[in-house]
């Protein structure tokens, strides 16, 4: 037996493979402690348990669908190299888990960090189907005695359908009238959840995880000093912070050290709030706290909960400032751009009266055919993006480019926009320019946004949050063979098509990407075609593609 033989043997005897099944079907619940409602749990329960592995594990996730339509499951921020067919988008990777049905997941965890698991069918992370994904590395970078996990939630009072319904209805005004949901942490009301047991002079990792289907996190530690070390899953050097904001998708973690004596208990803040949504007190934002626990006796520090939150700017999230001023702990230099893509997001009120969000001036809307199934039976045509269809709104990318996305937000909404299959680098925020505004019918400010760019190494992340008027340029290496969904993960706005479809080399995906016989199964029983273009016809013929409406104004 010879020396790579052993090593490889080696690494297989300590790679684990975690075999859950996930009965996916409906539950009534009264989460908020407000009101009970008809929501989407596992096997019959909800929350659904957060999911441990260590680096190099499997995830084999058996998922049988007990819902009225189909479902599927994506790993955010796994990054599935190698296997994109795994990815969980329903329509761009693979077709839906058909009600009655089951499929096997199996995703080889490579990376290490914070992550989570969510639907992405049928807008159901919305309606709890959601957890988190926390991966351990065999040997990390930081030591600490203990950590804990915040998995952040917004919850509200009726199906994300139901709302859905009401944005969409060219009857009625848009938008229809704010909703104002309740904070989750770890599926209970955010101001119940368990304490952090703090012992003297220990060091904690705190892992927080916003799964929101719209809102922003605020997170305060009054009277500790906290150090980021982690973005989605990505290391930092360690940066100090005061509080954080974090932006529906994101995952943070931070170091805290317990102070050496027990005399004294504190709290963690907690502030779910949508600067975008009318102030109301009490409703948006609301405020919780959870204890940091010390000692039994100890006497416990008042916080004035919305005094500490307020002071954290909602309209200039600290997000903006942490990514550019956060250092990748690979200490990557900065790619070069070998090929730069505007992506100009937004919404406009289209001719059959609904209003839509925007892409380059286009709203998303699904294919017949999973793009990636396009992608992989096209041959040449492959390469041309028209083949995915006009609302796929696709663009090529050939294998190893560097690609530069420079996204403009001429709006006054925030937007967090996820890139799936890479993490990419934060390499700039700036004003947006006047011409983009005026193009996208909205009036430039009085003050432009300062321009701010990353410091010797960029860092990098999945999710970044857009600011309103404002741009960002991130890059990635072109190394993940694939099709890949760019989309704001504020679920209402990649409902109505703020989404976009990222092909990488289509040749080699035709050449080194098999797709399992299985889920062209998952496609046939439902009669959903799995050959030809986003019409399922060959060529560049697109006919039988739904007829979209036209833009009227924006």
């Amino acid at each position: 037996m010879n020396l790579l033989t052993c090593i490889i043997l080696l690494a297989g005897a300590y790679a684990r493979r975690i075999d859950l099944k996930w009965d996916v079907g409906y539950v009534q619940v009264n989460r908020d402690g407000y009101k009970s409602r008809t929501a989407i749990g596992v096997n019959g329960k909800l929350p659904i348990p957060p999911v441990y592995a260590d680096e190099g594990d499997t995830l084999v996730l058996t998922v049988h669908n007990s819902l009225n339509h189909s479902t599927s499951i994506h790993a955010h921020g796994i990054l599935q190299t190698g296997s994109n067919f795994m990815d969980g988008a329903a329509m761009v990777t693979q077709c839906g888990i058909p009600p009655g049905d089951s499929f096997t997941y199996e995703i080889h965890l490579n990376q290490t960090g914070t992550y989570w698991l969510h639907g992405h069918d049928h807008d159901e992370l919305a309606d709890g189907l959601r957890t988190p994904l926390v991966i351990r590395d065999k040997k990390s970078p930081y030591s600490y005695d203990n950590e804990y996990l915040l998995g952040l939630e917004d919850w509200y009072d009726a199906p994300f359908q139901e709302r859905m319904d009401l944005t969409t209805d060219p009857t009625k005004p848009f938008p229809p009238p704010p909703s104002y949901p309740y904070a989750l942490i770890n599926g209970a009301n955010a101001n119940f959840t368990q304490p952090m047991v703090f012992v003297p002079g220990s060091t904690y990792r705190i892992r927080l995880v916003n799964m929101a289907a719209t809102e922003w996190f605020k997170f305060s530690m009054p009277g500790h000093e906290m150090f980021v070390i982690e973005a989605d899953g990505v290391y930092s050097d360690p940066f100090a912070i005061a509080a954080m904001t974090i932006g529906p998708g994101q995952r943070y973690s931070v170091l805290v050290k317990a102070h050496n004596t027990n005399t004294l208990n504190y709290q963690y803040l907690i502030e779910l709030y949508a600067s975008f949504v009318p102030h109301i007190d009490g409703m948006n934002p609301r405020y919780y706290s959870g204890a940091i626990h010390y000692s039994a006796n100890a006497v416990e520090v008042a916080a004035d909960k919305q005094e500490a939150l307020r002071q954290i700017p909602e309209d200039v999230s600290l997000a903006w400032d942490w990514d550019i001023q956060l250092q990748s702990r690979a200490h990557n230099p900065l790619l070069p751009a070998t090929r730069s893509f505007d992506v100009v997001i937004g919404g406009a009120h289209f001719s059959d009266g609904v209003t839509r969000d925007l892409i380059n001036n286009s709203s998303y809307a699904p294919p017949t055919v999973p793009s990636l199934y396009t992608a992989k039976s096209t041959g040449q045509w492959a390469q041309n993006s028209t083949v995915y269809g006009p609302n796929s709104n696709a663009i090529v990318i050939d294998y190893w480019e560097s690609v530069e996305f420079v996204i403009h937000n001429p709006s006054r909404l925030p937007h967090a926009m996820h890139q799936h299959g890479y993490t990419f680098q934060i390499v700039e925020y700036g004003p947006i320019d006047d011409s983009v505004a005026i193009s996208q019918g909205s009036i430039p400010p009085d003050t432009p946004a300062p321009l701010r760019r990353f410091d010797r190494w960029p860092m990098e992340r999945d999710t970044v949050v857009v600011l309103p008027m404002q741009y960002v340029k991130i890059r990635f290496r072109a190394n993940n063979i694939g099709v890949w969904l760019h989309h704001c993960h504020i679920l209402a706005h990649q409902r109505l098509g703020m989404a976009m479809t990222v092909v990488v080399a289509p040749d080699l995906v035709q050449r080194l990407l098999p797709i399992p016989e299985s889920m062209y199964k998952l496609c046939h029983k439902q009669g959903i075609k799995t050959q030809g273009n986003a019409a399922g016809n060959p060529g560049l013929d697109l006919t039988g593609l739904p007829e979209m409406p036209y833009i009227m104004s924006f």
